[in-house]
Parts: C-alpha cells; structure tokens; sequence
C-alpha cells in the first residue's frame, strides 16, 4: 500500500516505514505530523482510489531529522559584456518516517 501526497507544492510518494525528504517543516524531531492533501492511495490488492474516493484519507508521519541538500551552483553568464555571477544554494528539507495510511 501507497500514497501519493502533496507537501511544500511537490507531490511524493509515501509507503508505511519509508523515509522519505520533503520541503522544509517546523516541528521538532520525534513530533508527528499528519498530512490529509492526499492525492491517490493504492491499496495492497491494486486498486487505486483517487479523487473525491481519497478524501477522507491521511497519513500520519513522524519527523526523523532536518537537515540541507547538496549545494548546487547557479551561474549566469553573457558573452562578450564582462558579465558573470556566480552564486550557490542549499535547499533545507525535513526527513520523516511514514507511520501509516489511513483510508
């Protein structure tokens, strides 16, 4: 069983007992947090519920650590007019563990 849940503007898919990093959350470490935009849930027989079917349906998460992703490298260039920026950036994101789907 999985569902495809939407946080932060992105959409993820979420099974019991996955970690998976979402975009940044507050709440601390150990906490839950229940995410009720659901947006498909697939059930262990292969039937997908979606729509107005999902919702009533929630999953439930607890936050395992916040941390930084890699630093990516934005530049901008333009030939011949001498211009360069160089800039870096590191997105913040939260770790959580999957606890359970509630259909």
């Amino acid at each position: 069983m999985y569902a495809i849940i939407e946080t932060g503007g992105k959409q993820y898919p979420a099974a019991p007992g996955e970690e998976i990093k979402i975009e940044r959350l507050d709440g601390e470490i150990g906490s839950t947090v229940e995410f009720t935009n659901v947006l498909a849930v697939s059930q262990d027989d292969g039937a997908m519920l979606s729509g107005p079917d999902v919702k009533s349906a929630k999953v439930t998460a607890t936050i395992a650590a916040h941390g930084r992703g890699t630093k990516i490298i934005v530049y901008k260039f333009k030939r011949r007019k001498h211009y360069r920026r160089k800039q870096g950036h590191r997105q913040d994101f939260t770790q959580v563990k999957i606890d359970q789907i509630v259909v």
